[in-house]
């Protein structure tokens, strides 16, 4: 279960939250946080919610099925 949610924590960094450059941007855009967000680009122990995900994907217009295959999951 460690290594889906570094997966998945991992994913979101990189692929949104560090190419963006602002967390609190991030945060509002996706509906989460600001905490959040640092704790997505900083801490390498979070355990990201599965309502985190579902924010960002509501905002994204992505299905959860979705994000899921685009991390590899």
């Amino acid at each position: 279960m460690k290594i889906a949610n570094r997966k998945v924590v991992e994913f979101i960094r990189d692929k949104w939250v560090i190419p963006m450059n602002n967390n609190s941007q991030f945060a509002t855009e996706n509906n989460i946080d600001e905490k959040t967000v640092r704790r997505i680009r900083e801490d390498v122990n979070y355990q990201i919610s599965l309502i985190t995900i579902m924010r960002i994907c509501e905002a994204k217009n992505i299905k959860l099925s979705k994000f899921f295959e685009m991390v590899g999951l």
